[in-house]
């Protein structure tokens, strides 16, 4: 059984200029205390085509962690957009929070992200390159993807075998 459950995930400044940092509120319960650091990880994926292109935004440490419910906001810059290929920097893309223990990925959440212009004459006609000082970001914040990891929370070195339980929504989860 995990020892941390996902209770909630809210999407702030949303929509919000591409420019803009990114912010989730996080909130989850550690069912026991635990001795170890979680480690959260902020990704955007810059291409659907290829992995080379996503970018860790930020990662962080939480911990050690004491039994209970706690909750956090998470923050990171945009991504480079030098990093992003120009054929991807508008339309949809990615943007994953993901979390570890012992370096063992637990729970990985997925928001789809509808980059646009806000100006419909740039929108009927897209510059090149992008101008992402004149773009909107719009997470899908209704529709998170979950995917959950089994992991052996004692000894990293004896992992147990994946097991992957997909959720359609995160924001009816509740903590016991």
């Amino acid at each position: 059984m995990a020892k941390v459950q996902l209770c909630n995930i809210t999407v702030m400044d949303n929509p919000s200029p591409f420019l803009n940092p990114f912010q989730f509120e996080i909130t989850f319960e550690c069912i026991e205390e635990l001795k170890e650091d979680l480690e959260w990880k902020m990704i955007y994926v810059g291409s659907a085509e290829s992995e080379e292109y996503d970018q860790v935004l930020d990662s962080v440490f939480v911990g050690p962690i004491p039994e209970g419910k706690h909750m956090f906001v998470f923050q990171a810059d945009p991504p480079n957009v030098t990093r992003i290929p120009e054929n991807d920097a508008i339309g949809v893309t990615v943007v994953l929070l993901t979390c570890s223990y012992k370096g063992q990925e637990f729970i990985r959440v997925g928001y789809f992200i509808n980059n646009e212009y806000s100006d419909q004459e740039l929108r009927e006609n897209p510059p090149s390159p992008p101008q992402f000082d004149k773009v909107i970001r719009n997470i899908l914040a209704s529709e998170p993807r979950v995917t959950r990891f089994k992991i052996n929370w004692e000894d990293p070195s004896a992992p147990e075998p994946i097991l992957n339980e997909n959720s359609n929504s995160i924001s009816t989860m509740e903590c016991a």
